[in-house]
């Protein structure tokens, strides 16, 4: 037993690291759950809540500490969940509110926190909101962007401005009743709201309050670069934004350069009120601290705004997502090394980094990058500095599901031709989750699907997953284990590429053992000298991990002069002593 005498020797000498202080979401793994596509736990073809409360085990078995769900409020559907008729009500597609209070009972009884999905951009227009504010309600007249446009010269009505739908098209609609035009950022059926209205702010202020008191342990927020746009001149006109010169096509979105209607300095204060609003409640009631993720497609210099400012904190995880946006199928070592670094360089001083590379929004991880290099990038998530979000499947390998253009149902695609959607659909990451080889993979016991299953279930799935040992799944559970290892947990982190072929990861606490992970980006044979990577090393490693493409098993020992990697091979090595 160790002793209080011996306990302080030990900190003295920088020989054991305690940080009692370290908030749990700081090294959190995190798992973002698309309901819908889930699990379905009523024979209707759609995943629901019961579904996720099902399954909740499944987050515990694989080491998630906390899952972000996608939209499951009333909503019309017409983007899926991301069209809020309702910001404090539950769907009756995805179950009721005692489900809701049911998941979030049991996942505190196992320890996984619950990330809402705020969505605070925009709402349906069938929201109540938006229907008195159409009518002209005192009230709610300014609760949205509205514009009367303009007369031509032949007499015909046009919008107020040139600015394009992320979905296609104008961003402006004509409203019949309301004899203006609002802005819908995204599809015409999800119209903006006016954040320079205090009154609006107060109403997304008490959704937030809403579900806080129902327990949930954080907010995922959605699109948050598009909540404001540029403010209307005296005259109450807003500006063109200028042409870019890659496309000819006034309704594709590229067609303009976005000045004025994202990445408004306004933007990240927003996010500080939020962030004031969970601290607040916190403060009033207690327990873990309650964080804010944030969705921004910005340049990066921006992205870190929304860590916060001298005087205000802002989110505690503003999305990172350089790797998902740049990092491409035959970059090398280096472009690697790059991003990683300069999100770190970047970072503001004592916030935490996070990792993401998969999600409902884009093509999947092994279909992006090639099956080959599933086990490498969970590797490497899950080996970084910070908190690493996961998507759901990716634990498994799960590639893009094909949904032909009949099956489509992404809005995004559907306002495409039929001859490009597949370039533009989001449908092939979301189709459902693969449980087991039965008939539709274990996620319904309906006869159909909103999504088709994807035709590879067979093979990939959890149940078969979990009785093969070096498959992807037990590979993902084996990397969540060694995460819970101070080096990797808490300790430095160095990030190198070896050469164009290979990207080398040291991560050491003074005291424990030093780890190392390597990764083979391309299909050739590879030898490595770490000590030529990172100087003073200990001579004698031993693999921690290994991967199916591995040829080591765990526990064999390696020279640190001469570590060899199979094509697309990742591998975590541990010192055989402490350092």
């Amino acid at each position: 037993m160790t002793t209080w005498n011996s306990l302080f020797l030990l900190l003295g000498l920088g020989l054991l690291a305690v940080d009692a202080a370290a908030p749990w979401w700081k090294n959190a793994s995190f798992y973002q759950i698309y309901p819908r596509s889930f699990k379905d736990s009523d024979g209707d073809g759609i995943g629901d809540l019961n579904g996720v409360t099902e399954k909740l085990e499944y987050l515990k078995e694989i080491g998630v500490t906390a899952t972000w769900l996608s939209p499951f409020l009333k909503s019309p559907m017409a983007d899926f969940g991301y069209d809020i008729s309702d910001f404090k009500a539950v769907d009756p597609l995805f179950g009721s509110m005692e489900d809701f209070e049911n998941m979030v009972s049991r996942a505190k009884e196992l320890g996984v926190k619950i990330i809402l999905d705020f969505v605070p951009n925009h709402s349906s227009d069938e929201c109540d909101w938006f229907l008195r504010s159409a009518a002209g309600e005192e009230e709610y007249k300014d609760y949205y962007i509205w514009h009367p446009g303009f007369l031509d010269e032949d007499g015909n009505r046009r919008p107020p401005t040139n600015w394009v739908s992320v979905f296609r098209g104008s961003a402006w609609e004509w409203h019949e009743g309301r004899q203006e035009y609002y802005l819908h950022q995204f599809h015409k059926k999800q119209p903006d709201f006016n954040f320079r209205n205090p009154v609006v702010r107060e109403e997304m202020n008490n959704v937030l309050r809403f579900w806080l008191e129902k327990g949930v342990d954080g907010f995922r927020v959605d699109a948050i670069y598009h909540a404001f746009e540029i403010e209307a001149d005296e005259n109450g006109n807003y500006l063109d934004e200028p042409r870019n010169d890659w496309t000819n096509d006034p309704d594709e979105y590229g067609y303009t350069h976005k000045i004025y209607t994202v990445d408004q300095p306004e933007t990240p204060h927003l996010v500080y009120e939020w962030r004031q609003i969970l601290e607040q409640f916190q403060a009033d009631n207690g327990g873990d601290e309650r964080i804010l993720m944030v969705e921004t497609w910005s340049p990066i210099e921006i992205v870190m705004h929304y860590y916060g400012n001298e005087t205000a904190d802002g989110a505690q995880i503003p999305f990172n997502f350089q790797l998902i946006s740049n990092l491409h199928y035959d970059s090398d070592a280096y472009h690697y090394e790059y991003l990683i670094n300069n999100w770190l360089n970047l970072m503001p001083e004592g916030k935490s980094a996070n990792w993401v590379i998969g999600n409902h929004d884009k093509n999947r991880v092994g279909s992006r990058f090639g099956a080959d290099r599933v086990d490498l990038f969970n590797i490497l998530l899950l080996t970084l500095p910070g908190c690493s979000i996961t998507y759901q499947g990716e634990e498994l390998g799960m590639l893009d599901g094909y949904v032909s253009w009949k099956d489509t149902v992404d809005p995004q695609a559907c306002n495409c031709y039929e001859e490009n959607y597949m370039d533009n659909s989001r449908d092939p990451a979301r189709t459902p989750m693969h449980w087991s080889d039965e008939t539709m993979a274990g996620f319904t016991t309906g006869k159909s699907t909103w999504l088709p299953v994807s035709t590879d279930y067979r093979q990939r799935n959890v149940k078969t997953e979990r009785g093969v040992s070096l498959s992807h799944l037990n590979v993902f559970k084996r990397l969540q284990q060694l995460r819970q290892e101070p080096s990797i947990e808490e300790g430095s982190a160095e990030v190198k590429a070896v050469s164009n072929y290979v990207l080398a990861v040291k991560r050491h606490l003074s005291g424990d053992f030093v780890y190392i992970s390597l990764f083979n980006i391309f299909d050739s044979i590879e030898n490595v000298n770490l000590s030529n990577v990172f100087g003073s090393l200990p001579a004698k490693f031993q693999y921690a991990l290994v991967t199916e493409k591995s040829i080591k098993k765990v526990g064999d020992q390696v020279s640190a002069g001469s570590v060899t990697l199979m094509p697309h091979e990742a591998i975590v090595l541990r010192s055989t002593t402490t350092a």
